[in-house]
């Protein structure tokens, strides 16, 4: 219920965005050009091309509003924070539809139009959020809209924690209890300030099922638990922070946050967001589209060469597990034979006799992976990323490889860092996740580039494809 509230809460503020940016170019037409002494740029704006540009203009703007983040639900962060990104958003946008004109090289079109564009969508869009969140706010004070977390521990730091969120009703936090250490299991089915202890870490992987967010409150003495807490969660696509007992635990790896004055350090969460994740979208979204139209005639050859060789579907359809451990299919080209899974799914070996001929070489020249480039263009996997693994192998990983969850924080790739490091086929999934968990830590665009390059160059032709 709560991923379905948050998907129409999401598509209302995309509809939204759209019609105030549109009125928002409408009136900053009408203005430009009924007062035309107001901007000197451009001279006459034919109606036809007004009504493309704005049309790019209401497309484009929540396009790159959605890849920043912009309609991530974060309601600790201020309403200034908010009406800051709007502006930024804004101005992306101009600079990319003011470069969309000059290569159309229309010089009819008023640039002075987009100028005030600008300023109006962001008066507009920052008005409108600003207000909504006020509404909201009002709204948990009633008891809507709500969050629910877990608190790991029950001492005095837990217990503040749960004050600060009976106090800020704002937040929006609703709490479904505590967890206790297993030295405080007799603590279990009681209450503590009038909220039940629900169980111990044991058994924190089923206490958190269908919460939003786990708050670790532990004091100085216990936090040497924490190492235990975080293997459990590490599993689990749940947002992680710690409430120190100490402002000087504010040194450890990750950011620093607060919780209305209450020191938190974010110990798991999702990576890439914001600029970061527009930066990697947008490259994703131009390589790929590239890439299927510079490799058609390729993918027309393996398609025609499937079909002759091996009749049957030229296409594999395979469900993968991705970002957030969310499932998609996965494009392939049909490499092994129709029954090749009538006993189940195996993992591929060398020499495996499932594979038809041409799906030997298909494989090793890694030509199979190509369909992936839609899976990329429409955003179900990244170019660069963690490889994604069927759902029937993923719980037997969790199970034995500690952070193994980790590498769903972010969308799954055609290539990796692990597989141009040698990490590919039947090699150690401890080690690939090792490499998978380092990009994640260290991305950046340039480390992007430096895989494909090495990917093109050598990735290929790898002993380790089959």
């Amino acid at each position: 219920m709560l991923k379905r509230n948050h998907r129409f809460f999401q598509s209302a503020q995309v509809i939204r965005d759209s019609l105030l940016v549109g009125c928002a170019f409408f009136i900053a037409h009408h203005v430009r050009f009924s007062f035309p002494n107001l901007l000197p740029f451009g001279t006459v704006s034919p109606e036809q091309e007004t009504f493309w540009v704005g049309m790019m203009a209401v497309i484009l703007w929540p396009a790159i509003g959605w890849m920043s983040g912009l309609y991530v639900s974060r309601r600790s962060r201020s309403i200034a924070a908010e009406v800051f990104d709007v502006i930024r958003v804004s101005i992306v946008a101009f600079v990319v539809l003011v470069t969309l004109t000059y290569y159309i090289r229309d010089e009819r079109f008023s640039r002075g139009t987009l100028l005030l564009w600008t300023g109006f969508s962001s008066v507009a869009v920052g008005a409108s959020r600003a207000a909504l969140r006020i509404f909201l706010r009002k709204l948990r004070f009633r008891g809507y809209n709500l969050r629910h977390v877990v608190i790991v521990g029950v001492g005095n730091t837990a217990r503040r924690v749960w004050s600060t969120i009976r106090e800020q009703q704002r937040l929006g936090l609703r709490l479904r209890g505590f967890v206790a250490l297993d030295e405080d299991q007799a603590l279990v089915g009681e209450k503590v300030d009038g909220v039940p202890v629900l169980g111990t870490v044991r058994q924190l992987r089923e206490l958190v099922q269908g919460t939003d967010q786990v708050l670790v409150a532990l004091s100085i003495e216990k936090l040497g638990a924490l190492k235990e807490i975080m293997g459990i969660l590490s599993q689990e696509p749940v947002d992680v922070r710690l409430v120190p007992d100490f402002y000087q635990y504010a040194t450890l790896y990750g950011s620093i946050d607060e919780l209305a004055g209450l020191p938190i350090i974010n110990l798991q969460a999702t990576p890439l967001m914001g600029w970061g994740f527009v930066t990697k979208r947008l490259f994703d979204i131009v390589v790929s589209g590239i890439g299927l139209v510079l490799l058609a005639p390729v993918l027309a050859v393996v398609t025609l060469w499937v079909r002759l060789a091996s009749g049957g579907p030229v296409l594999y359809r395979q469900e993968r597990v991705g970002m957030d451990g969310k499932p998609f299919d996965m494009f392939k080209f049909r490499t092994m034979r129709l029954d090749a899974e009538t006993d189940g799914a195996h993992r591929a070996v060398p020499g495996d006799p499932r594979c038809t001929r041409e799906g030997v070489w298909l494989r090793r020249l890694s030509l199979d992976e190509l369909p992936q480039l839609w899976n990329v263009f429409r955003g179900d996997m990244s170019l660069v990323g963690p490889r994604p693994e069927r759902p029937c192998f993923i719980e037997d990983f969790k199970r034995e490889i500690p952070r193994y969850g980790l590498r769903h924080k972010i969308k799954a790739g055609i290539t990796g860092w692990a597989q141009v490091n040698g990490m590919r086929g039947n090699t150690s999934v401890e080690k690939r996740i090792e490499l998978d968990l380092y990009y994640i830590e260290n991305w950046s665009l340039s480390l992007d580039i430096k895989i494909l390059i090495r990917t093109v160059l050598g990735g290929f032709l790898s002993p380790n494809a089959y």
